[in-house]
């Protein structure tokens, strides 16, 4: 791999990621867009590390700038989630199988969800990198999840491989939670900006793969749960995966 692109949308998504970067030396910073993209090497990989910022335009836009502007041949978003399906837990790490924009109706010229012109509605990220998360992931749990646990109070964290869908909507009450478990039964979680980076990379035959952290349950605890979970242990989550997969990618 000539240059892989990380993205993420809140600076604790990123963990140390930058520090280790500028550690490593050859290091350097552009800004395009009013955001910046740090160049240079992690755990000895080439790579551009930005915040995409939250949104899926924010991530579409950024996207495209790593695609054509800094020629990365390959994209990963890491970041936090809401959880979704009852089984899915604060602290559980979800690897994408498919990517959906659940705020998506062009009906009834399109299919709800469908992209138009696209004729599809989910996006498969790319086998390899999300394989590679999973086993990171699943590293990350094995060496750290029961002290984790005990640590800050949840369940040992679990990896689980399944459909994320994004909107432009931080869902916060039961009711919302209830309506996307409804329409869409097999959706482990919900953010904001993983199906607009999958669309991107599918339209210009980029690899991509998703990993995020469950920060929530998307009901009306969450504005307090994700505010906690980003402030306590989100870099840790982060760190732990991307320090994992990241030596395996070269």
């Amino acid at each position: 791999m000539k240059r892989l692109g990380i993205m993420a949308a809140l600076p604790q998504e990123l963990g140390d990621l930058i520090a280790r970067m500028q550690a490593a030396g050859d290091f350097r910073t552009v800004t395009l867009g009013r955001r910046e993209y740090h160049i240079g090497q992690a755990h000895g990989v080439p790579v551009v590390v930005t915040l995409a910022r939250i949104g899926k335009v924010a991530a579409a836009a950024t996207a495209s700038a790593l695609i054509h502007v800094f020629d990365v041949d390959a994209i990963v978003f890491t970041g936090v989630a809401g959880g979704v399906r009852g089984d899915v837990n604060v602290g559980d790490i979800i690897v994408a199988d498919a990517l959906l924009q659940h705020d998506l109706d062009a009906s009834p010229l399109f299919p709800r969800y469908e992209v138009p012109l696209l004729e599809r509605a989910r996006f498969e990220p790319d086998a390899a990198l999300g394989n590679a998360l999973a086993v990171a992931a699943a590293s990350f749990v094995a060496e750290q999840g029961a002290a984790l646990a005990d640590r800050f109070g949840i369940a040992v964290p679990r990896v689980h491989r399944g459909l994320i869908i994004s909107g432009d909507r931080f869902i916060a009450s039961h009711d919302a939670l209830f309506a996307l478990r409804d329409a869409l039964p097999d959706a482990l979680a919900v953010e904001m900006e993983g199906a607009a980076l999958a669309q991107v990379c599918f339209e210009h035959d980029v690899p991509c793969a998703v990993v995020r952290t469950i920060s929530d349950t998307a009901d009306a605890a969450a504005p307090t749960s994700f505010v906690e979970f980003l402030r306590a242990i989100a870099a840790i989550w982060s760190s732990g995966i991307v320090a994992r997969f990241l030596p395996a990618s070269r």
